[in-house]
C-alpha cells in the first residue's frame, strides 16, 4: 500500500469514526424550547431563568411543548421491543384482589376493596362483622378513566351520614359532598375548594377548612393563602356556611379543625410549614366560649388523640424529639402543668398512638420497623403485641368502648395481612390475607448498616431473590426520599415484583431528613444540612456497588417529590454513579419554589432563596436545575410530572429537563413523561400506574441492555 493511499484510508476512517460519535451524541431530537431573557438578583447575585415561560402551565405555548416532548418521549419507548410484554406482566400480577381492614364507624363497619385491576377502590358497609357486605360507594362511577379519586371517608357520629371527599384529575383540591347512609343517596350538598381538611363531625353538620376560590387559572398553580375554619351543616348550600375562624394578619398560616369523639372540644392545628404547628382549641359545650391557644410557636409538634377524663391527650415532639404522650387539662392548659403520660423511649420513635377498649396502643418504630406496645390509661406498660415477622403495623383505630380493633402487617416480600385484635385478652387472629401469583417466599429481605460521607451510620433495606450472586453483575434499584420527617418504613408494593423476578436487587436507603431516629434525624437533612441527604443516598449506592451488588452501569435511581430533588441533585454531584435516573415530580428549582400553591410550606425543611445571603448560597449551590452542566456524564434520564400536580407544580420538572436538554453532550436519553389527568400521586387509577411503571421498567431495562424474560 503506498503511503498517498494509506493517507487517503485513514482520513476516511477518522471521518467515518467521527461522524458515528457526532451521530451517536445526538440520537435524540428534542424540542427547541425558547428562552427568555429573564434574570433574577438575590442579595447582588443575577440568576438567569430563561424558561420561566414553561411556568405558565396552561399557556397555549406550554401546551405545544408538552406534546413534543411527550411525542419525542413516547416515540422512543415504543422501540422498545418489549414493552408490551412487561406491560401484560404487571397487568397480570396486578390482578389480585386486596381490601382494607374494617373500621367501624356510627355504629356499622366499612372496609374499601379492589377486585384487582379496578381503579379506585370500592367502599362497601357492613351492620356487623358477620353480616354479609353491603356496595356503599364506587368511586370508579364517578368517572369513566378512574381519574375521580376518594380522599376523605368520615361518617357522622350518630351514624345517619356519610362526608366524603374526591379529588379530580390528581390535584390536591378537594370536593366534599353527603350521603344518606340509610339510602345511599346523595344529598344536595356540595362543598368547594378544600387542600388537606378532613370532616370533623358536630351535631348535625361539620367543621372544615378552605380556602378562598383561585382565580381564574391560577387553580393549579396559585399561592394558596388566607385558609379559613367553617362549619357546613347537612342540607344546605356551602355559601351559607358559617365562618368559625380566620387569622387575617397571618394569611400564609392555615387552619386545620378537629373534634373530639365525645364531641365537646374542637381542635384547630395551625401550621405555616410541614414541621411544627400551633394548637388551639374551642370549648363545644359552651356557645360563647373563646379560642384558647395552648401553643402559639411553631417549634414542636402536637398531634391531640383526643379528650379523656378532663385532659386533652396530645402525642407531641416536645423536650423529647422520639415523641411521647402528654395529658393538657383542658381547665389549666399552661405549659407548666402538662403531664407525661407516656415518656419518650430513646431506644425507638413513637409514631402513632390511640386508645381503644380502655388500653392505649403505641406504634414505634425501632430501625424503621414497627413494634407495638401496651399500656393502661394511667400510662402504665402493659405488654407488647407479637408481630408474625419484621415489618410495618397500622391500624388500631376505634372507640374507648370497642371490645375489638384490627391492624394490618406488610413488608417488602410480605403482602399485607389484616388482623383482627381481641383487646381484651392480648390475642390476634387472621382476619384476611392477600394471595398473588407469585413465589414471594423465594425472595428475602436483608437491612444493613452503611457509613455516610461524615461517618454517620444509615440503615437500608435491600431485597433481592435468595441465593443472588454478589458478583457486580445485578441490575439494581435504589429508592430515596430523606425529608419532613417520613419514615421509608417496610411496605409490600407489587409494582416491584417485576423487577426482582427479572434478578434485580431493589433497596431503600432509610436517609437523614425521614423520621426514623426522631427529630434529630430529621433535622439532620434540612436547611444548612441538606448536603447530608445526598451524601447518604450516593453512600448508599456506593455501597452497593462495593459490595456486589451491582457496578454503576446497572444502577437505578428513584425518588419523587421532595424525592425527585434528591435524585436531582445527587446525579449533578455523583452522575457516573448511576445508568438510570428518575426524578419524579420533583422540587428542582430550590429558589422559586415557595411562590406556587402550598410550597411555602416546605421552607421549614429547605429555608428559602429570600431568607439571607447565606441561604440563598446554599440553596443555588445544590438546586438541581441550576447545577446542570454540560461536562458532566449524566445517566438515562426520564422525568416524570403531571399536568394537574399542584403540589409540586410542574414548572419545576418542564425548566429542569429544557436545561437538561440544553446542555447535556452525551448519548444517553434525557426525557420527561408528562401524565395528564394526573397529579402528585394520590388516587391515580390503576390503569395509569400500570402505564408509568410500564415505561420505567421500559426504560431502565433497555438503557441497561437487558431483555426481561417475558
Amino acid at each position: 500500500m503506498n503511503s498517498l493511499t494509506q493517507t487517503i484510508l485513514i482520513l476516511i476512517s477518522v471521518y467515518m469514526m467521527t461522524s458515528c460519535q457526532m451521530k451517536k451524541k445526538s440520537p435524540f431530537t428534542y424540542p427547541q424550547t425558547s428562552k427568555v431573557d429573564t434574570v433574577d438578583v438575590y442579595f447582588g447575585h443575577q440568576v438567569a431563568d430563561p424558561y420561566r415561560w414553561l411556568e405558565d402551565d396552561r399557556s397555549a405555548e406550554t401546551e405545544a411543548w408538552v406534546k413534543e416532548q411527550n411525542a419525542v418521549t413516547f416515540s422512543y419507548l415504543e422501540t422498545v421491543p418489549f414493552r408490551d410484554k412487561i406491560k401484560n406482566r404487571l397487568t397480570e400480577i396486578w390482578n389480585y384482589p386486596r381490601l382494607t381492614a374494617p373500621w367501624k364507624a356510627g355504629g356499622r363497619y366499612f372496609f374499601a376493596r379492589n377486585d384487582g385491576l379496578q381503579n379506585q377502590y370500592v367502599y362497601f358497609m357492613q351492620e356487623s362483622l358477620e353480616s354479609e357486605p353491603q356496595l356503599f360507594l364506587d368511586p370508579n362511577k364517578l368517572s369513566d378513566d378512574g381519574t375521580v379519586a376518594l380522599n376523605t371517608f368520615s361518617v357522622s357520629n350518630d351514624g345517619k351520614y356519610l362526608g366524603y371527599g374526591i379529588s379530580r384529575g390528581g390535584s390536591d383540591w378537594r370536593e366534599f359532598y353527603v350521603r344518606d347512609i340509610e339510602t345511599s343517596k346523595d344529598l344536595a350538598d356540595h362543598l368547594k375548594w378544600i387542600k388537606f381538611s378532613g370532616i370533623s363531625w358536630f351535631k348535625d353538620g361539620f367543621f372544615y377548612g378552605r380556602f378562598p376560590a383561585p382565580e381564574q387559572g391560577d387553580e393549579l398553580k396559585g399561592e394558596n393563602r388566607y385558609s379559613k375554619i367553617y362549619y357546613h351543616k347537612v342540607g344546605t348550600a356551602q355559601d351559607a356556611d358559617k365562618l368559625v375562624f380566620e387569622d387575617n394578619e397571618h394569611p400564609d398560616w392555615s387552619f386545620y379543625p378537629g373534634v373530639t369523639d365525645d364531641e365537646k372540644y374542637m381542635i384547630i392545628s395551625v401550621m405555616e410549614s410541614t414541621s411544627g404547628n400551633a394548637l388551639y382549641f374551642k370549648d363545644l359545650s359552651s356557645k360563647n366560649s373563646e379560642i384558647v391557644k395552648v401553643v402559639e410557636d411553631f417549634e414542636n409538634d402536637f398531634n391531640v388523640i383526643d379528650h379523656y377524663d378532663g385532659h386533652l391527650w396530645v402525642m407531641t415532639n416536645y423536650q423529647a424529639p422520639k415523641y411521647k404522650v402528654i395529658k393538657i387539662d383542658v381547665n389549666n392548659p399552661a405549659r407548666e402543668n402538662w403531664i407525661d403520660l407516656i415518656p419518650e423511649d430513646e431506644k425507638s420513635v413513637l409514631s402513632n398512638i390511640s386508645l381503644v377498649g380502655g388500653k392505649v396502643f403505641a406504634n414505634y418504630k425501632k430501625d424503621a420497623r414497627s413494634l407495638i406496645k401496651t399500656y393502661d390509661t394511667d400510662g402504665v406498660f402493659l405488654y407488647d403485641v407479637d408481630m408474625p415477622s419484621v415489618g410495618t403495623v397500622s391500624g388500631f383505630g376505634g372507640k374507648p368502648e370497642d371490645e375489638i380493633t384490627f391492624y394490618t402487617f406488610q413488608s417488602y416480600t410480605y403482602p399485607s395481612v389484616v388482623y383482627k385484635y381481641d383487646i381484651k385478652n392480648n390475642k390476634s387472629e387472621l382476619y384476611s390475607e392477600t394471595e398473588i401469583d407469585f413465589e414471594i417466599g423465594n425472595y428475602e429481605t436483608k437491612q444493613v448498616f452503611y457509613t455516610s460521607k461524615d461517618g454517620t451510620k444509615v440503615p437500608m433495606f435491600i431485597v433481592h431473590k435468595k441465593g443472588l450472586e454478589l458478583d457486580g453483575n445485578n441490575p439494581a434499584w435504589l429508592y430515596g426520599y430523606g425529608g419532613f420527617n417520613a419514615s421509608m418504613n417496610p411496605y409490600f408494593d407489587i409494582r416491584r415484583l417485576v423487577w426482582l423476578e427479572n434478578g434485580g436487587v431493589f433497596a431503600v436507603a432509610n436517609l437523614r431528613g425521614g423520621g426514623e431516629y426522631g427529630e434529630k434525624w430529621h433535622k439532620a437533612g434540612t436547611l444548612m444540612n441538606k448536603q447530608n441527604v445526598f451524601d447518604d443516598f450516593i453512600a448508599a449506592g456506593n455501597f452497593l456497588v462495593d459490595n456486589g451488588y451491582t457496578k454503576p452501569e446497572m444502577l437505578a435511581a428513584q425518588g419523587g417529590s421532595n424525592g425527585g430533588l434528591l435524585i436531582g441533585a445527587v446525579i449533578n454531584q455523583a452522575p457516573e454513579l448511576f445508568r438510570v435516573a428518575y426524578p419524579q415530580v420533583g422540587v428542582l428549582d430550590m429558589l422559586r419554589y415557595q411562590k406556587f400553591t402550598i410550597g411555602r410550606y416546605w421552607a421549614s425543611d429547605y429555608g428559602t432563596s429570600e431568607d439571607n445571603e447565606e441561604m440563598f448560597k446554599y440553596l443555588y449551590a445544590y438546586s438541581p436545575l441550576h447545577n446542570i452542566s454540560g461536562d458532566l456524564p449524566y445517566p438515562a434520564v426520564m422525568v416524570t410530572t403531571a399536568d394537574h400536580d399542584d403540589r409540586v407544580v410542574p414548572a419545576h420538572s418542564f425548566k429542569y429537563i429544557a436545561t437538561l436538554q440544553e446542555f447535556y453532550k452525551g448519548n444517553r436519553p434525557v426525557m420527561i413523561r408528562i401524565e395528564t389527568d394526573a397529579g402528585h400521586g394520590a388516587g391515580k387509577p390503576t390503569s395509569k400506574v400500570i402505564e408509568e411503571w410500564t415505561d420505567m421498567y421500559s426504560f431502565a431495562f433497555d438503557q441497561m441492555g437487558i431483555t426481561p424474560k417475558y
